[in-house]
């Protein structure tokens, strides 16, 4: 319940009203308010013209200034005052941010705006001052505002009601698609790559004449995006069907290389794209830091050698490795190649936010068209009604020249006498009146005779075009197709840049080694702290940990390997170990270098040895044989292979090496049988392998019968039970008894 108090604070300032309101409502329809705003005036494009209310306040102010193609260009300092003043009360900094993207050739696939000045590059380089820089409209930006003289689009006050602006462009200009939208709202973000603006056309005019066309026949004229830097997009055509028929999806973008081939048999790499976004400076100066660590000893040499164009050459150590194998390396380690996500967030009709497939938005594109051709059609019909209505009283001036004339000269009031002697209206005699004498001669009547019947023919037009939705349509596709026409004159700016293809099977390529391949040994703490240590052999007496601290594991391994780190919740998470922190400190924690949760523990640590096998165990007894392959992870969250229930934590993985499996439980329960028992998964939940009442599984290996069942003692010494007729069994039973000196933490130990 909301209640309300008036008190008067003083004489002077007058009353104060106070709402006793609850806290969580008051915040919450303030925040909501504010997210609205932030959806609606900021973050998300209008379905109609595909722009945010900044570009448009942008595009239509440099309109009001008589910025055109062929004009001169103008500071923009004053642009971005032009639009603060009047349009866009907010920072002068956000406007001329925007209209800098508008206007470099390397964000925008279509520049709505012509720079002159320094503008920033592709290196990363930021523009120049306002002050410094100067811009006018391009000629695409002059098709999105055509028609604004023509009631085409409806106006509506600005911030403070002193001008008017429009509410939407006409845009006949596909911009949504063809330049795209980025932004980031509360609780929503759009990401809409750009795309040829011909295809565009093509999909628009196959959906005017089949409205029931299926969406593969409508993605075979719409290949997919078009980055303005080129590049190549490896993805299925499936998965970019998929993608633009949800709405939501992601590309896969690489960049464009080519070999070139030296003296003496020996050859390097020529980048002459990059993958949309990625800024060339930083790229460089990424691929010379691991250079210089040493993460690319494939390496010999990095050079820029770009001008006007990309030309970035790598070369390599040694020929005996393939240019595919590089480059399939580098483009899995470095942004060479990179992910574009695809997410259709847009406002419809500039109200309702809504994740649309590529058929709506071509469909608002459309009705948007349509629409604006309607109203400009009956804007030019009410002209032709006023122009006509003049010329009938033009033309009987001519039919009674003398009598006008007499009219003229001898009346007092000669509007007002012509309209009751002709029957004419107010505006035919004031027309009349304004005439020039020269306008009066024999050849101006004709040319009256001819525009009125030329206007008659035209209003007919007009009035079969606005009752019949055919002739809207068949009209909308003519204009469409004479846009493409306008568009194919322009060959380097409007030919398609970016190719398509699928993904290449990398399989049974020369994939070198990512790093110099060194030996070393890992160790991983107790309380989970990890290191290498860069020797092969090391006394563990002599590693050193943090205070109450001590070792888990120490792994023998190399550089360029892989250490698998198994947690309790069921996940694998992976890291390269030349990326582990030197042996000189005491190292970092696993958490940080990857997401093993803060409730989850580490219950194994082990390298990645390709086509091997292990068994994963869960605390309920379940578990399954996994093959190696299966377990490396491509990411920081790391790889799931337990399903594990509530309550449920994985307990072992052990390396399958024999034909038998030994589980011991908490109930010091011991149970051996075949490994043929087990099933082998990629994931899953498993099977259970022994069965427990009140207890858990403690621990699980693998051996071989003839070399027996080995653990080791508390103090490190190892034992060896060959008779093992007492515990062998079925998988799931119970088990017996462990032999005696088996350790009291139920643990193999191995």
């Amino acid at each position: 319940m909301v209640m309300q108090k008036d008190t008067e604070k003083n004489k002077d300032s007058g009353p104060t009203r106070i709402f006793d309101e609850k806290l969580y409502k008051a915040l919450g329809d303030r925040y909501l308010t504010y997210a609205l705003s932030t959806i609606t005036d900021r973050a998300l494009p209008d379905s109609r013209d595909g722009l945010k209310p900044v570009h448009r306040r942008i595009l239509f102010a440099m309109r009001q200034l008589k910025l055109s193609p062929n004009g001169s260009f103008r500071k923009c300092a004053k642009i971005v005052g032009e639009v603060m003043g009047n349009y866009h009360p907010h920072g002068d900094k956000a406007i001329y941010d925007a209209l800098v993207r508008l206007a470099q050739t390397f964000s925008t696939r279509y520049p709505l705006v012509e720079g002159q000045g320094n503008f920033g590059n592709i290196d990363g380089d930021n523009a120049a001052a306002q002050r410094y820089t100067e811009a006018r409209l391009s000629e695409i930006a002059m098709i999105m505002l055509d028609g604004l003289d023509e009631s085409a689009v409806t106006f509506k006050d600005n911030y403070d009601g002193s001008e008017r602006e429009p509410e939407v462009l006409p845009a006949f200009f596909p911009q949504l698609l063809a330049n795209g939208a980025y932004g980031i709202a509360v609780g929503m973000a759009t990401s809409i790559p750009p795309h040829n603006v011909t295809e565009i056309c093509d999909a628009s005019i196959k959906i005017i004449e089949d409205p029931n066309l299926t969406d593969a026949a409508l993605m075979k004229v719409f290949k997919g995006p078009d980055f303005p830097t080129g590049g190549i997009l490896v993805e299925s055509k499936e998965t970019i069907l998929s993608a633009y028929n949800s709405g939501k999806g992601s590309f896969r973008v690489r960049a464009r290389y080519h070999k070139e081939d030296l003296s003496r048999g020996s050859w390097q790499i020529v980048i002459t794209e990059i993958p949309y976004g990625v800024q060339k400076g930083k790229l460089i100066e990424k691929l010379a830091d691991m250079i210089n660590e040493k993460k690319l000893s494939l390496i010999s040499d990095l050079r820029d050698e770009s001008a006007e164009d990309i030309r970035v050459v790598i070369e390599p150590k040694t020929r005996s490795i393939s240019p595919e194998g590089l480059m399939e390396v580098l483009f899995k380690k470095t942004d060479l190649e990179t992910r574009i996500s695809l997410n259709m967030n847009i406002l419809i009709d500039g109200k309702i936010p809504k994740v649309s497939s590529l058929r709506e938005l071509l469909n608002h594109y459309l009705s948007h068209s349509r629409d604006v051709l309607i109203r400009r059609s009956n804007f030019r019909l009410e002209n032709i009604e006023a122009r006509l209505h003049l010329l009938e009283g033009y033309i009987v001036t001519f039919f009674n020249l003398d009598k006008v004339i007499h009219i003229i000269r001898n009346n007092e009031k000669p509007k007002q006498d012509l309209q009751e002697e002709f029957d004419l209206t107010e505006k035919q005699a004031e027309a009349i009146l304004n005439m020039r004498l020269r306008s009066l001669r024999k050849l101006e009547q004709i040319q009256l005779e001819a525009e009125k019947d030329q206007l008659l023919k035209e209003r007919l037009d007009l009035e079969v075009l606005l009752e019949n939705p055919n002739k809207q349509w068949s009209k909308l596709r003519t204009d469409i197709e004479k846009l493409k026409m306008k568009f194919s004159s322009h060959q380097n700016l409007f030919n398609r840049r970016t190719d398509i293809e699928e993904i290449k099977d990398t399989e049974g390529l020369d994939l070198p080694e990512f790093f110099e391949s060194e030996d070393c040994t890992i160790v991983v703490s107790k309380l989970g702290w990890v290191r290498v240590i860069k020797l092969r052999d090391v006394i563990p007496s002599d590693i050193k940990y943090r205070e109450g601290d001590e070792g888990r594991f120490i792994l023998k391994a190399r550089t360029s390997d892989k250490l698998l780190i198994f947690g309790s919740n069921g996940h694998v998470y992976t890291v390269i170990v030349n990326h582990l922190p030197s042996g000189r400190t005491h190292g970092e924690p696993v958490r940080l270098i990857t997401d093993l949760p803060n409730q989850a523990d580490i219950v194994n640590a082990f390298t990645f040895k390709p086509g091997l096998k292990a068994i994963v165990v869960s605390s309920i007894g379940d578990g399954f044989i996994i093959n190696f392959d299966n377990m490396v992870a491509q990411t920081r969250s790391g790889k799931k292979l337990m399903n594990l229930k509530s309550g449920v934590t994985a307990r072992g993985i052990s390396q399958v090496d024999g034909d038998l499996v030994a589980t011991v439980g908490s109930n010091r329960k011991l149970l051996i049988f075949k490994v043929q028992e087990l099933p082998e998964l990629a994931r899953g939940k498993g099977v259970r392998l022994q069965k427990f009442k009140n207890a858990e599984l403690s621990d699980v290996t693998s051996f071989s019968a003839e070399e027996g069942l080995v653990w080791k003692d508390l103090s490190g010494r190892k034992k060896v039970e060959k008779d093992l007729v007492n515990w062998i069994g079925k998988r799931a039973q119970s088990g017996k008894l462990v032999p005696r000196g088996f350790p009291r933490n139920n643990k193999f130990n191995l």
